[in-house]
């Protein structure tokens, strides 16, 4: 190989490398959102499977109180 080939490889290798460094991170970001998926996907096949028991609603008893300064 001469210096010109040598340049040429060199050349092609840094661009390469720069391509995978953008590109990485939207793999990254896509393989997130697939397993994100997958796992809600598996969650609410579990709940089709084992439906949880409804409660009846609760009521809540609120007290409210007024406070004064007293001098």
């Amino acid at each position: 190989m001469d210096t010109a080939q040598i340049e040429g490889l060199i050349g092609m290798l840094a661009v390469l490398a720069l391509l995978v460094l953008l590109v990485l991170p939207s793999v990254i970001g896509i393989a997130h959102d697939r397993r994100i998926d997958r796992q809600i996907r598996e969650a609410e096949e579990a709940r089709r499977e084992h439906p949880e028991p409804t409660r009846p609603a609760r009521r809540h008893g609120y007290l409210t109180t007024t406070v004064t300064h007293h001098s």
